[in-house]
């Protein structure tokens, strides 16, 4: 529980805990966040980590001046792109051993079964949407991989999703994060950011569940 304590309280004070870390690491700090945004794309077991909170986070931090925009932009969204293709390569590695077990370490079921029904519905533009869904995100390109969708297909969507992921958050940080209100409820605000990247995919299991019963 230490550790789900600790990531919970650097995604809700994350713009306290990146304040640190720039003035602790500096320059270091562009290297821990394209490990952040890589692994919570690129692992299937890190889909805990800040996504979208984050990407606010350092845009409002580029507009007060602590960080450079374009370098911000440039290394989040090769973390991004490149993360979704590691996961894709992942999976199509190793999928196909796991996915059809129930006992698999760190890898919930339901994730994947709730990341096919994504595919299910939206086919590949799934790459695109799935970028603004936390979870869904991080297991996306690994299903991609299980699905042995055409690598060069993949890609397209991969770059599409994680530019306007990456550049859609980051600018909505930098264009609003320093307002007063928004300033003053940072925390309230990357609580309210994560509530509504969710509500996608809990609209779409309840959706499901009904579909369920009422076949039943």
């Amino acid at each position: 529980m230490g550790l789900v304590t600790q990531v919970i309280d650097f995604v809700l004070h994350i713009d306290v805990h990146l304040d640190t870390i720039i003035h602790e690491y500096g320059l270091v700090t562009y290297l821990l966040l394209f490990v952040i945004v890589f692994c919570e794309t690129g692992l299937v077991v890190t889909p805990f980590l800040p996504g979208d909170s984050l990407l606010f986070a350092v845009g409002a931090f580029a507009a007060r001046g602590s960080l450079s925009l374009p370098v911000a932009l440039a290394v989040l969204g090769a973390a991004a792109i490149l993360g979704d293709t590691a996961n894709y390569w992942i999976g199509a590695a190793v999928g196909p051993k796991v996915f059809h077990r129930d006992d698999v370490r760190f890898l919930k079921r339901e994730h994947l079964e709730q990341t096919h029904r994504f595919y299910e519905r939206y086919g590949g533009k799934t790459i695109v949407i799935a970028r603004f869904v936390p979870i869904v995100r991080t297991f996306a390109p690994f299903v991609a991989g299980i699905g042995k969708m055409t690598y060069g297909h993949f890609l397209s969507f991969n770059v599409i999703g994680g530019a306007a992921w990456v550049l859609g958050f980051v600018m909505a940080g930098f264009w609003f994060g320093n307002i007063p209100v928004v300033k003053r409820n940072f925390t309230f605000v990357i609580f309210a950011i994560i509530v509504i990247s969710v509500l996608p995919a809990v609209i779409e299991f309840f959706r499901q569940r009904a579909r369920a019963n009422a076949a039943n």
